[in-house]
């Protein structure tokens, strides 16, 4: 699994780059759609429409991601005591339906124009926007880029991973439009406009499998729990610990494990060295949930062993 490391931004600071991050993809997307709009109606060329379409998608789904980040940044409450972060992953699934849907319908307008191939017309005019389309979105995705790293958003990063596709899809229906103003060439713009489609197809895969992996609460990266690993090590009381589980949601991390102390320390000690290794902790995932039960060294059967119970079943008299 993919890392998505955040730094050790406050959350006030994350929360205020994911705000910024949803407001510049919406612009660019309402910026493209209207630029590629244009380009198609004059050129009429399929594999415009297919990166039409997609950019009309694009800006429906930055819009979702814009209120489902608000959403999720909502502190939780009585209700939600572990918050709203699953928003974004819910809007993941929104996403990776929207994208997919897009991809087929793109598909059959691209066989459709491999059957009966049209003749591009301003083919330059198309061009020129996509290298405008090329620049900004190469602009938005280095954003949001600093932006994952920052705050390990899954929304910010489902998005950059439309923008990304988009970039190569641009490339594409540059060459069918330099290549299908050709009469020989003609059948060139259905053939890019199906690369497309194949192009939004694995980032509807890649949105859906993030999506998930945030909603059945899959693990933290193996890296991100050997930080964790040596942050309780380095404490010279922590003697062990045991059911180390971590889960994500947004940019919500959850921690919890089994912390094994000296058996022979009383609670508040033992409630101290938790507390020191807690601190520790957020230094590394600033606002994580923890949660640490102390467990007596030494001992791995359940607790009601090794605390002398009360006969529940007395002999009868």
């Amino acid at each position: 699994m993919t890392s998505i490391r955040p730094s050790a931004l406050d959350p006030a600071a994350k929360a205020r780059l994911m705000r910024h991050a949803t407001y510049a993809s919406v612009a660019v997307a309402l910026i493209l759609i209207l630029a590629k709009l244009g380009a198609w109606l004059q050129t009429e060329s399929v594999a415009l429409l297919a990166t039409l379409v997609d950019s009309l998608l694009d800006g429906l789904a930055s819009l979702v991601n814009m209120l489902a980040v608000r959403h999720a940044l909502t502190p939780a409450d009585d209700e939600h005591r572990f918050g709203h972060g699953k928003a974004e992953a819910l809007a993941g699934l929104g996403q990776g339906a929207l994208v997919a849907g897009s991809a087929l319908f793109l598909f059959f307008e691209a066989i459709g124009h491999l059957i009966t191939p049209q003749p591009i017309e301003r083919s330059l005019t198309g061009i020129a926007v996509m290298v405008l389309s090329i620049v900004l979105t190469g602009m938005l995705v280095l954003y949001q880029r600093r932006v994952v790293r920052q705050t390990g958003s899954l929304a910010v990063s489902a998005d950059r991973l439309h923008y990304v596709g988009d970039i190569v899809t641009n490339l594409t229906v540059i060459v069918a439009l330099a290549l299908a103003s050709q009469p020989d060439l003609v059948w060139v713009d259905g053939a890019c406009a199906l690369v497309v489609a194949a192009v939004i197809v694995k980032s509807a895969i890649d949105i859906v499998r993030g999506a998930l992996d945030n909603l059945m609460d899959r693990e933290m990266a193996d890296a991100d729990r050997e930080r964790i690993l040596a942050v309780i090590r380095r404490h010279p009381q922590a003697r062990a610990l045991h059911d180390l589980r971590t889960r994500q949601a947004g940019n919500q991390v959850f921690i919890q494990f089994h912390l094994e102390l000296d058996p022979e320390i009383s609670l508040r000690t033992a409630h101290e060295i938790s507390d020191e290794i807690e601190a520790e902790l957020l230094v590394v995932f600033p606002g994580a949930e923890i949660i640490i039960h102390q467990d007596p060294a030494g001992y791995d059967g359940p607790l009601a062993e090794y605390v002398e119970a009360p006969d529940v079943n007395p002999p009868a008299r």
